[in-house]
C-alpha cells in the first residue's frame, strides 16, 4: 500500500476497456488520495486480438497502459466462451487479485443498474468491492467535462440500429456531441457506439495510430479498424 501523508492509500485495480468512460474514472481515482491505481484490466478476443466490444487491436491497447505506466493484464476470450466461460476466467484472475492484496476493482459505468449488480455481484463471489468513480454523473455533464479535461477519443464502433454509421471514425469533439440525434446518449451507455482514448491528462504522450478499413459486422456494428502508428 501507498501513503499520502499519514494515510494509507488502498491498491485498486481499474476494469479499463480503453475507451472514455473508463479513462475518466482512472483520471478520477488518480486524483482520489484514497486510492492507489497498481494495474490495469481488460478482455479481448483471443481469435482476433482484439479488445471486446470495441474491436481495437490490442497492440494499441498496450500502448495505452505504457503511456498510463501501468502493467496491463489481458484476459482472453474465445467464441465458445459464452458467460459461463466470461465468468470462470473472470474469477480466475480475481481470485489471483486477492490473493497478491488486490481487494479492490473499479469500473467506469455510469448509471446502468443492472451492469452495476452484476459486477458487484461477481466481485463478492471472491470477496472483492467493487468501485464506481464516475457512477451517477449526467452524461451531458461527463462529456463536457471530459472534453474540458483535455481527453481525446474516436469513435470506434456505432450500433446501426441506434445511429447512422456515419458517426463511426469521427473524434468525439463538440460537434460530434451536436450532430447525435435527439434521444442518443452523449455517453452512449446504451451502446450506441464505442470511443478509443487516445489522448488526455491520464497518459504520459498520445497514442498514435492511422485509421485503416471500416467493417460491418453481424449486419449492424460498424467499426473502423486503428493501425498503430511506427515512428
Amino acid at each position: 500500500m501507498g501513503k499520502v501523508g499519514d494515510e494509507v492509500k488502498e491498491p485498486i485495480v481499474m476494469s479499463y476497456s480503453g475507451g472514455k468512460d473508463s479513462s475518466m474514472a482512472l483520471y478520477r481515482l488518480f486524483n482520489d488520495p484514497r486510492w492507489e491505481v497498481q494495474r490495469l484490466l481488460t478482455t479481448a478476443n483471443a481469435t482476433y486480438q482484439r479488445s471486446s466490444m470495441h474491436g481495437v487491436r490490442t497492440e494499441l491497447c498496450r500502448q495505452q497502459a505504457e503511456s498510463i505506466g501501468l502493467p496491463l493484464d489481458v484476459v482472453w476470450l474465445t467464441p465458445t466462451d459464452g458467460r459461463d466461460g466470461y465468468q470462470r476466467k473472470m474469477t480466475t484472475v480475481l481470485d489471483n487479485y486477492k490473493a497478491s492484496g488486490l481487494n479492490h476493482i473499479a469500473f467506469g459505468d455510469l448509471y446502468l443498474e443492472d451492469v452495476r449488480q452484476y459486477r458487484e455481484a461477481m466481485n463478492q463471489t471472491v470477496g472483492v468491492g467493487s468501485l464506481f468513480p464516475v457512477w451517477g454523473i449526467p452524461t451531458q455533464e461527463f462529456a463536457e467535462m471530459l472534453l474540458r479535461l483535455g481527453f481525446k477519443a474516436i469513435v470506434v464502433c456505432v450500433d446501426t440500429t441506434q445511429l447512422n454509421a456515419s458517426f463511426c471514425g469521427r473524434e468525439f469533439d463538440e460537434a460530434f456531441l451536436h450532430d447525435l440525434p435527439a434521444g442518443i446518449d452523449w455517453c452512449a451507455e446504451q451502446g450506441e457506439f464505442h470511443t478509443f482514448c487516445y489522448d488526455g491528462p491520464i497518459f504520459a504522450k498520445p497514442i498514435a495510430f492511422q485509421k485503416g478499413e471500416r467493417t460491418l459486422r453481424e449486419n449492424r456494428f460498424q467499426y473502423i479498424d486503428l493501425l498503430l502508428e511506427v515512428p
